[in-house]
């Protein structure tokens, strides 16, 4: 892998860890109208990348198939959806201000649920980037480095807040800043393993590739219906969730749309 491409997969991972790192320069746990700004932030991005930089590409790959087009775009998509639902009813995880974790019973800590539940819809992510890169180095589709680096920074801008929002309130909870910094970057650490081993065994899924495009598509947006936009919405009404949706939104359009 050259230097552009290695960049690419480690930007995820930095976002997370930059976002961690606030536990060491702010005092207090983020307020929740802040929290559920930045989840927004988060879903709106995510949002975006589904559609421009993954749904988009897979019709496109499919276009010589005329009215068919839409059956890869659509097979993968429901495929990754119905991949995250098995994930979030098996994996024992809690959710950001939930009390009853989701998944299997088991008799791990609230902070590793929690900590399994970032790294849940951190899973995608990874995917996503591995996906387009692989694509871009293959010369599939029409990937270009642009297109596969303003994903790949996309998903890094969203992950500083939700680095701050997983590292802030362990620590809040009793978790030295070390401890809290340290998890809310393992969280992360999913992102660039995916990413890498999805490049790894690219000559084998580039037949597959408007599936696979269409699939991390469909698993973000189960986690963005499932848990972002619950989150963003919790509490006393407040627009800001919505705003801050439309302005991550917009971001990650202009991203990719621009590097195109």
């Amino acid at each position: 892998m050259n230097t552009a491409v290695l960049t690419g997969l480690a930007l995820p991972f930095i976002g997370t860890a930059a976002g961690s790192g606030c536990v060491f320069f702010m005092r207090r746990e983020l307020r929740q109208s802040v929290q559920r700004g930045l989840t927004g932030f988060a879903a709106g991005v995510m949002t975006a990348a589904s559609v421009w930089s993954l749904i988009i590409p897979a019709l496109d790959m499919s276009a010589h198939k005329g009215r068919l087009a839409f059956i890869p775009a659509a097979v993968g998509f429901w495929a990754g959806v119905l991949f995250l639902l098995l994930l979030d009813s098996v994996i024992p995880h809690l959710h950001m201000n939930a009390e009853k974790a989701e998944g299997l019973p088991s008799r791990l800590t609230r902070t590793t649920m929690t900590v399994l539940a970032v790294t849940l819809h951190n899973i995608p992510e990874g995917m996503a980037v591995g996906i387009v890169y692989a694509g871009f180095i293959s010369g599939s589709g029409g990937m270009t480095s642009g297109a596969a680096l303003a994903l790949a920074a996309g998903i890094a801008i969203q992950n500083f807040p939700e680095g701050a929002i997983i590292s802030m309130p362990l620590h809040a909870h009793g978790k030295s800043r070390r401890s809290a910094f340290f998890l809310g970057v393992l969280s992360g650490a999913v992102e660039p393993v995916g990413a890498a081993l999805t490049i790894l065994f690219a000559s084998f899924f580039l037949p597959l590739m408007p599936y696979l495009l269409s699939f991390a598509a469909g698993a973000m947006l189960y986690v963005v219906v499932e848990e972002l936009i619950p989150e963003m919405s919790e509490g006393e009404h407040s627009n800001i969730g919505v705003v801050m949706f439309s302005l991550g939104f917009t971001l990650m359009m202009a991203l990719d749309v621009g590097a195109a």
